[in-house]
């Protein structure tokens, strides 16, 4: 094999290639900018350089030179799917641990992807495509075809510039912001509009091949449960298939990877009806999955090592007839949000950081990582296998309960519930579903997070004697004579120390131990995955100066659009700004009908948590 291996890429990624380096005995070197100079991938390799961006490819390039690489492996976002990289890196007489860049262009454009799959004999979705397709293109194909149709940017990927219509009057929004963010993200403002099945599954398979003529699939991955097209849970086998899908599935994918002369690692994505007697053809992804471990859980293959030695010329050592699904893996993604905002990008220091036992996890964080809104809130993932479904079900669901992450909220207590539905562990499942479940009221957190924070900080501020505690959102706690009072209602308490970082609270006898962490005003607090951060009220907050008419940012992030001016009339809903972060779009609008005032910030501008945007005068 051909090392040191530079790895292009940060976070868990880079962490998890860097093990498979290691463990084949071979050197590796990470890339890291000012911000991640402390994060675990920079320790998880030999040798780190330096670099102003990710993104810079001349920069990285020159990192491989620098420390003495002779291969590159770019992981999966940033340069992945950059068949410009792939040949400067080839250029540079570096091994490019990837697909041939021509392959990469290829299938990166939407709409050539698709004309190759329909030559290849692969299930194809109507739809329209071309080099500047208009409005009246999308019109008169929506009014033949019926609503809903999906608009997507032709060279997007992980749900950017893609979207659904379900109405005439959405139309022509939804064509200029697929334009715009498949301009921002990708330099190519160029879409194609297809049929939108409703209440469909996404189901993906996993192909491998050589520089030799081999390709071989191993099986599929069902990724239906997704958010903003962002997926959130996958597993393998998907719930709907059988050997005879599989072998439909499989075929359809390597003969396409045949079509496109691939090499290396990749994946094939399908979307399918809800019972799979359909599927069409999607897009493939010239890069490793996020999702890649429940594969390689089930298969019992490193698909890392199998990209390291495709890249060194050596022909697949695997045959089809041999690589045949073992139980069940299922794999939760662990993100810096919130959900009980609306899942916004959540930001903080990791206070207390520990892993459960009998899973795998794929993490690129410790206690002590800052996370900010530079990169991808994507934090770790939890991957759980056993004999059957409900069996990786019941240990994912267990994991995510016992994992202690204090410091940034998550989506753990989220992802924990989702598993326990009856909907899904029956695996009836669809992109759709968690947006159904995202328009229900979001379940309050347990009512004993509140009284276990009070009584940890009690015990950890006055070990004895009557203790106040004022929160925000929650009013005063008092803590005296073996109890805790919230208002009217008391319960009989008593708080141990439970070792480092835990607390064993017990209220009216029922006794639970708690993961608990302290910074000045704020508090952390969880148990069996729920997570929360209080802060001690303060006299006057700022923001609170503003009045309920005040427009704030609901996360730190870049200002992307300004639709309105100071002394604008407005009406309730209208969009006046537009923050990114995250890789994520926010709309901020009026809360009700008014004049614009106190509009200062600009396309471009950095701001704030809580930053006042504008304001809104009836």
């Amino acid at each position: 094999m051909i090392e040191p291996v530079l790895i292009a890429n940060r976070g868990e990624i880079a962490v998890r290639i860097a093990a498979t380096a290691r463990r084949l005995g071979l050197g590796s070197v990470a890339v890291f900018t000012p911000v991640d100079a402390d994060a675990p991938h920079v320790d998880a390799a030999d040798v780190a350089v330096e670099v102003g961006s990710y993104l810079d490819s001349d920069a990285v390039v020159e990192a491989a030179r620098r420390s003495g690489a002779r291969s590159v492996h770019p992981g999966y976002g940033f340069l992945s799917e950059n068949a410009a990289f792939a040949r400067a890196v080839e250029a540079a007489g570096l091994a490019w641990i990837g697909p041939p860049p021509e392959a990469i262009e290829l299938m990166g454009d939407k709409a050539r992807a698709k004309a190759l799959a329909r030559e290849a004999g692969v299930p194809v979705l109507p739809g329209v495509e071309g080099d500047d397709v208009s409005l009246d293109e999308v019109r008169a194909f929506a009014d033949e075809h019926g609503y809903p149709v999906v608009i997507k940017a032709v060279a997007g990927g992980g749900g950017k510039g893609m979207r659904a219509v379900h109405d005439a009057g959405a139309l022509e929004g939804a064509l200029d912001a697929a334009r715009r963010e498949g301009k921002a993200a990708f330099g190519n403002a160029r879409v194609l509009v297809e049929r939108y099945l409703e209440r469909p599954r996404h189901i993906e398979i996993q192909v491998l091949a050589d520089a030799h003529g081999a390709v071989v699939h191993l099986g599929e991955r069902e990724c239906s449960l997704q958010r903003r097209h962002q997926k959130v849970i996958e597993e393998a086998p998907s719930p709907a298939a059988d050997d005879a899908l599989r072998s439909r599935m499989g075929e359809a994918a390597v003969q396409l990877a045949r079509a496109c002369g691939y090499a290396g690692a990749g994946t094939v994505e399908f979307i399918a009806r809800s019972d799979a007697s359909e599927f069409f053809f999607l897009e493939m992804n010239t890069r490793l999955q996020v999702e890649h471990p429940v594969t390689e859980l089930v298969y019992g293959v490193d698909l890392v090592e199998q990209q390291l030695r495709v890249a060194a010329g050596e022909p697949l050592a695997l045959e089809q007839a041999a690589l045949r699904p073992q139980g069940h893996a299922v794999e939760a993604r662990l993100y810096a949000e919130d959900p009980a905002n609306g899942f916004l990008p959540a930001i903080g220091t990791v206070r207390r950081y520990v892993e459960p036992a009998g899973v795998r996890m794929d993490s690129g964080i410790r206690a002590g990582s800052v996370v900010g809104t530079d990169y991808d809130p994507m934090l770790a993932k939890v991957i759980a296998h056993g004999p059957d479904r409900p069996a990786a079900l019941r240990r994912l669901a267990r994991a995510l309960g016992e994992l202690q992450l204090l410091g940034v909220t998550t989506n753990a207590a989220f992802s924990r519930a989702l598993l326990e539905r009856e909907d899904v562990r029956a695996g009836e499942i669809d992109t759709g579903l968690l947006e159904r479940i995202l328009a229900e009221p979001p379940p309050s957190p347990p009512e004993d997070l509140v009284l276990a924070a009070a009584l940890a900080a009690a015990g950890t501020a006055t070990p004895a004697g009557p203790f106040r505690l004022r929160l925000d959102e929650h009013g005063e706690l008092r803590v005296a004579d073996g109890a805790v009072r919230a208002g009217e209602r008391e319960w009989r308490a008593d708080v141990r120390a439970g070792g480092e970082g835990l607390v064993r609270v017990t209220l009216d006898g029922l006794a639970r131990r708690y993961a608990f962490a302290r910074d000045g005003d704020t508090l952390w607090i969880a148990r069996d995955g729920h997570h929360l951060e209080l802060r001690v009220a303060r006299a006057a907050r700022g923001a609170a100066a503003h009045g309920a008419d005040s427009l704030e940012a609901p996360m730190p992030g870049t200002v992307l659009l300004v639709n309105a001016s100071n002394g604008d009339a407005v009406e309730e809903g209208q969009v006046l700004l537009v923050i990114e972060s995250m890789k994520m779009e926010l709309s901020i609008a009026a809360p009700h009908g008014g004049t614009v005032q106190g509009l200062d910030v600009a396309v471009g501008d950095k701001v704030g948590l809580r930053q006042v945007l504008a304001e809104v005068v009836e």
